[in-house]
């Protein structure tokens, strides 16, 4: 089970001295099968290569989905593509996120309420675990009346191979 009590799926965690990390297992089809079971949707060749899509490409655009789906699916249309994720989304069983400036970008790391960076020069995302405490993560100085249960954070940055890479002159 994850921090939120639900469960995390093809993710195990595994505990450092200095950071927690995630250590992502393949997941196979019979587990996307039970997903999909589990959150009450039928299980559907589209549905599969979509959920599949979504765990090899972390923070993938629709268009990258998309072209992963179709080296599967070569008949699969566009608008297939787009009603499967707005089902795995309201499912619960990705999660679509949008940093300002980017398109939708989707992932299979749900329910724990992580954070990303996102790297101005490139756009590279990457997931980035609670900032302090138990989710929500962050308590509002003033919630104006509103039950809080969930707080998107996005850090901006320079990733480790932008920063590498020669200046351009």
């Amino acid at each position: 089970m994850g921090p939120s009590g639900k469960p995390r799926d093809a993710v195990f965690w595994m505990q450092s001295r200095t950071k927690r990390s995630i250590l992502r297992n393949v997941a196979t089809i019979p587990d996307f099968e039970r997903m999909l079971r589990g959150a009450a949707l039928r299980v559907t060749r589209p549905r599969l290569a979509v959920l599949s899509a979504v765990h090899a490409h972390p923070h993938a655009d629709t268009a990258s989905i998309f072209g992963a789906v179709r080296r599967a699916l070569p008949e699969v249309s566009h608008q297939a593509v787009y009603d499967v994720l707005h089902a795995l989304t309201a499912a619960g069983l990705v999660r679509r996120i949008q940093p300002a400036g980017s398109v939708a970008r989707y992932e299979s790391r749900v329910g724990d309420n992580h954070h990303h960076v996102v790297c101005r020069s490139c756009g590279a995302i990457a997931d980035v675990d609670c900032a302090v405490g138990e989710a929500p993560c962050l308590t509002a100085s003033d919630n104006r009346g509103f039950s809080v249960d969930e707080a998107e954070v996005t850090y901006w940055g320079v990733c480790p191979e932008c920063l590498a890479a020669p200046a351009a002159s």
